[in-house]
């Protein structure tokens, strides 16, 4: 079982004590005044007091080549230091978890994945704020709980080799790659889990879980990592992958890779998502982040690099096409169903 999983199955069992009926609501977090503070200089009581903190720790799974840059536009911006921690969104899931139940509170926000946000909530970890930069965002982006916000988008997307494919060679809908003429040609993640789920929910349970029997009898080349499958495909060593970000293919074309992606639908997306926590030791300066990377000024530099800014203030033809959206809580809920129906299809070959 992958590390990603194995964080997922124990966090859960944590959750569920906390969810058990009777169990009691998450307390207040130390902070919420800071948190929840919307008066008319609130911008301003909010740098001053970040600047006397006079730094912040972010623990985040975006790649260091852009996390880096973020962090040092926000630096120079307002003169506060970014101590920055990157890893896997399930080692940074772990290295919190983990640190918060020693009683060490070093942390001030974390950005990754939407799954594990919404584990950090359910471990109650993270603290409900505002910001005037959430109206911003689509309804959808933002949990019934509050206790943290989607601040970017990553798109599952056909990736393909343009020395090898052409573009209009592909289909338009996943079925299409059922054709006999795709044998020995597609690729896949090893952990998009979440990806054959919202498919199967998005289509009934019979119809889905037909393709995806049919897919696996095609069987595609597996591969574990994004990128690695991304750079794969550059290489021509995988013709077409069916898993990837589309964020991913836009920085290898940028470096003169032959890839480009296509939208075969229906398109899923996975929300990642920002978190200041409860505890954190510089909440002003934690809240400050999350307004930075919130506004558009943030959402903009996300595009810049080739991400998917959640913002409806900044527009992309990254984002120019139908998708339906991973639901991270059934993605916690139900991840020993479907982790256990893509072992048995993908991985135990």
């Amino acid at each position: 079982m992958n590390n990603r999983w194995t964080v997922w199955m124990l966090a859960l069992a944590t959750a569920l004590c906390i969810y058990a009926p009777g169990g009691k609501a998450q307390e207040a977090s130390p902070n919420e005044a800071i948190y929840q503070y919307q008066g008319p200089d609130r911008e301003q009581k909010l740098i001053e007091a970040a600047r006397k903190e006079g730094s912040l720790t972010l623990y985040t799974s975006l790649a260091t080549s852009e996390s880096r840059p973020l962090a040092q536009a926000f630096e120079d911006k307002y003169g506060i230091k970014v101590t920055l921690w990157r890893s896997t969104s399930d080692k940074v899931v772990q290295r919190a978890v983990t640190e918060a139940r020693g009683g060490r509170h070093a942390v001030d926000v974390v950005e990754t994945n939407g799954p594990e946000m919404e584990m950090l909530a359910r471990e109650k970890l993270l603290a409900h704020f505002e910001s005037p930069h959430i109206a911003d965002l689509p309804a959808s982006a933002r949990p019934a709980h509050g206790l943290w916000v989607t601040d970017r988008l990553n798109f599952f997307v056909v990736a393909y080799n343009t020395n090898l494919v052409k573009k209009d060679e592909l289909p338009e809908q996943y079925e299409g790659f059922l054709d006999p003429k795709w044998q020995g040609k597609i690729g896949l993640e090893a952990t998009d889990v979440e990806w054959m789920a919202t498919l199967i929910k998005e289509r009934g349970r019979d119809k889905g879980e037909d393709f995806f029997r049919k897919l696996a009898a095609m069987r595609p080349d597996v591969r574990k990592g994004h990128m690695l499958l991304s750079e794969m495909v550059g290489a021509g060593e995988v013709p077409v992958a069916l898993t990837v970000y589309n964020s991913e293919i836009e920085s290898i074309s940028r470096r003169g890779g032959p890839v480009a992606w296509k939208p075969v639908q229906p398109v899923v997306g996975r929300p990642q998502g920002i978190g200041v926590m409860r505890n954190a030791p510089n909440p002003h300066a934690a809240l400050l982040f999350a307004d930075f990377v919130l506004s558009r000024e943030g959402q903009e530099f996300f595009h810049s690099m080739g991400r998917i800014p959640a913002s409806e203030s900044v527009k992309t033809d990254l984002k120019a096409f139908p998708y339906i959206m991973v639901d991270p809580a059934t993605v916690l809920d139900e991840h020993d169903e479907w982790y256990g129906l893509w072992n048995e299809l993908f991985l135990t070959r």
